[in-house]
């Protein structure tokens, strides 16, 4: 299992403590010191079944300083990936990949129903 996190993000701390409180392992990965690369990305966005949209971290300060909000409806996927790929930052998180299983962001029930082995 990997987790995408930016260790600063109290949301991000919220869902590793839930990860550790419930007896999970998992890879701890920095989302600005390891960003994912582009295939990666196109890999979890494939298998989460979501829209690219819900990857951007439309909450951040890149995201509203490059104006995406105006900007990606006329962007292709293609452009959106490449864009995430530039800078973790841009990335929602945190991130939980567990074999096809792709979590964006933290809510405790969709996780615990997401993990349910």
């Amino acid at each position: 299992m990997l987790f995408v996190n930016y260790p600063k993000c109290t949301t991000c701390q919220k869902a590793k403590r839930w990860l550790t409180e419930n007896g999970f392992d998992f890879i701890d990965r920095d989302i600005k010191a390891d960003r994912p690369c582009y295939e990666e990305l196109k890999k979890w966005i494939q298998s989460s079944g979501l829209p690219i949209k819900r990857f951007f971290n439309t909450s951040g300060l890149l995201y509203k300083s490059l104006q995406l909000k105006d900007r990606l409806p006329a962007m292709t996927d293609e452009e959106k990936l490449e864009l995430l790929a530039s800078d973790g930052m841009l990335v929602k998180r945190p991130l939980l990949i567990d074999g096809e299983t792709v979590l964006v962001g933290f809510k405790p029930d969709q996780w615990e129903q997401a993990l349910k082995k």
